[in-house]
């Protein structure tokens, strides 16, 4: 059996990555396991939580799948592409894709930023509605100082284990992030050790990669990758 575990961010939820679940849920017999992280989820408590606490669930969620999959692929949006691309170098995985990975911090200033785009994107005065703005807003009101510095000890404790990713790897990044800057992903590009590896700039995609105007290319690229993307893991450079 195929297993396929998708990893959420930093102050969200399985639903960053659900259109993609959800397409694989549809298109393949595999298993697919979308964890929520401690403190997270729709009704986030994040205080007193620990970045350990993050990397143990991540952890128990993969051996779980791997105690009943012969195959297991690792799929890790922004914070959880932090935790797959460790975790893709201390288990058994056949491949790795991060999604508007986290590899550099994320900083509450960028996510105002962000919201200023929607705002200009939804001048005609519908911002009240736009569902990424009320999002981002509420995190900024609800998410602990000390949430922040343990997202900055997970990053600074298991970005050096991305020189050890070895399996063949599929990087894609949004050129509109204005929280995780696209040269980010071609930093690790540069570092991961894999032989096997893409990378794709989405020329009309923000930060949630999986919901933007390249949702589909996004997931298409993905499903490609997972299911025979082997074949042509050739280096696939963006502009720089």
């Amino acid at each position: 059996m195929v297993g396929c575990m998708l990893i959420h961010g930093f102050t969200g939820a399985p639903y960053e990555v659900e259109p993609l679940a959800d397409y694989l849920r549809e298109h393949t017999d595999w298993k697919i396991s979308v964890p929520t992280l401690p403190g997270h989820g729709e009704y986030e408590t994040l205080h007193g939580v620990s970045f350990q606490e993050w990397i143990d669930t991540a952890e128990e969620k993969l051996k779980e799948l791997l105690e009943t999959c012969d195959t297991v692929y690792l799929v890790g949006f922004s914070m959880g592409g932090v935790l797959a691309g460790y975790l893709a170098t201390a288990y058994k995985v056949e491949k790795l894709v991060l999604l508007s990975a986290a590899y550099r911090y994320i900083h509450p200033v960028q996510m105002v930023k962000d919201i200023g785009r929607m705002v200009l994107d939804t001048s005609r005065g519908q911002i009240s509605q736009n569902e990424l703005y009320i999002r981002y807003k509420e995190k900024l009101k609800v998410t602990p100082f000390q949430a922040s510095l343990q997202f900055r000890k997970l990053v600074q404790k298991l970005r050096p284990s991305f020189r050890d990713v070895k399996v063949p790897t599929l990087i894609l990044q949004g050129k509109l992030d204005s929280m995780v800057p696209y040269k980010t992903a071609h930093t690790i590009y540069q570092t991961i050790g894999s032989k096997q590896k893409q990378f794709h700039v989405m020329d009309c995609s923000r930060h949630l990669i999986c919901h933007g105007d390249d949702r589909d290319d996004v997931i298409q690229k993905v499903y490609q990758f997972l299911t025979n993307g082997t074949d042509q893991s050739q280096h696939t450079l963006a502009p720089s």
